[in-house]
């Protein structure tokens, strides 16, 4: 008995371990103005979306990476606010090293729908930026129900922005 509850025990330890969260980076700007600017125009009007996620997808898998889907438009302020949170050194090394990236131009809701259909997001995004974190092994939506979690970005600090792509970092 004690030495099943002993065994139970270093399990449980051991898978709690692996739960862990990886910690964000310290971000060293306070505030979304302190951005450079102008602020990145990340989406590709013209790129094959299924084509990119495809070669995403195929790079996260054999680089053991978690497949970061990003959905929205250079219209959207949220979305390039996201993307130059991003592209700051601190946020940019981090999220190297456990994403792999692609972003996919939305239009205004009215292109490349079956991106997010793919992963089961019914209907019209809620907002954007979409963020969809996918497990590239399985092609499985990791993130259900806060796939609009950035699309108030503006609202939010770099830091936390740090920290909700650290909370599905591997």
């Amino acid at each position: 008995m004690i030495r099943t509850t002993l065994f139970a025990l270093a399990a449980l330890s051991l898978s709690t371990a692996s739960l862990a969260a990886i910690p964000a980076p310290r971000i060293g700007v306070a505030s979304f103005d302190q951005l450079a600017k102008p602020l990145p125009l990340p989406y590709d009007t013209q790129a094959d979306a299924d084509a990119a996620i495809a070669a995403a997808r195929a790079r996260a898998i054999r680089t053991h990476k978690r497949l970061l889907i990003d959905l929205g438009g250079n219209w959207c302020l949220d979305c390039r606010i996201l993307a130059g949170t991003v592209a700051l050194p601190e946020l940019k090394t981090f999220v190297d090293r456990h994403f792999e990236i692609v972003t996919v131009d939305i239009g205004r809701f009215d292109k490349n729908a079956q991106v997010a259909a793919r992963y089961g997001v019914k209907g019209r995004l809620a907002g954007v930026p979409a963020v969809l974190i996918v497990d590239p092994r399985s092609d499985r939506l990791i993130n259900t129900g806060h796939e609009t979690a950035l699309s108030d970005a503006r609202h939010m600090n770099p830091q936390a922005l740090a920290d909700w792509l650290a909370q599905w970092a591997i």
